[in-house]
């Protein structure tokens, strides 16, 4: 099947942007040691090494690591193939992370490491879509109940996040960021075609509940 979000700009760069600008944690004093866990072709990376930052990426994909260097120049990406953060502790004052905490299997692991890394009072900024659309929305792509499985294999409710994360000791809140942009409509058209795109007429998520909505934006601290 071919992969929309790579033959594309990864992500909904424009949403994620959107969330960063509006986040307090990111009110954007220039000096902030930032990590983002997943920098894919390193395009916001690039971007906030340009607003001031001390930027640090982790990629499991070398090859998207390749294609970020030949982009941008010698963005700091580390290779990483698990959960592990090769960094010291309490090193960052932001972690960063889009689309990726479902793709982790084992998150419990993850947030451990996220919060070895971050200092105190650090924050944790983090966009996954909420397990029940995604679920809907990846049958219907892969039209299997369960061949995405694998790839989504860690999927979080509204109520899911807040346990998991309580239980990591964060103090999490979700943030209200559209995600109905142009990158948006282009992925449901390219996987749902007509259908998907009557759907988004009649049913706007950005109108929904925070619970409802197709993806979380969460700001998680370090407490």
């Amino acid at each position: 099947m071919e992969d929309f979000e790579q033959r594309d700009d990864f992500g909904n760069l424009e949403a994620n942007l959107v969330f960063l600008r509006r986040s307090a944690a990111l009110a954007l004093q220039p000096g902030l040691v930032i990590l983002e866990v997943g920098s894919g072709k390193g395009k916001l990376l690039s971007y906030l090494r340009g607003e001031g930052h001390d930027v640090r990426g982790v990629e499991v994909n070398t090859w998207m690591i390749d294609e970020s260097r030949r982009l941008y120049g010698d963005l700091p990406i580390t290779p990483v193939s698990g959960t592990a953060l090769p960094f010291p502790d309490a090193a960052f004052d932001i972690v960063l992370s889009f689309d990726v905490l479902e793709h982790i299997p084992d998150t419990d692991a993850h947030l451990a490491e996220v919060r070895r890394v971050l200092k105190t009072g650090g924050r944790y900024l983090f966009q996954t879509p909420n397990k029940w659309t995604n679920t809907v929305f990846e049958t219907l792509r892969w039209r299997s109940f369960t061949a995405w499985r694998k790839d989504h294999c860690s999927l979080h409710s509204h109520a899911d996040i807040r346990r998991r994360f309580g239980a990591h000791r964060f103090a999490v809140e979700f943030h209200d960021v559209p995600v109905v942009t142009d990158f948006f409509r282009r992925k449901v058209r390219h996987y749902l075609g007509a259908p998907g795109v009557l759907a988004l007429k009649v049913i706007n998520p950005d109108t929904l509940p925070l619970s409802l909505r197709t993806n979380f934006y969460v700001v998680a601290m370090k407490r």
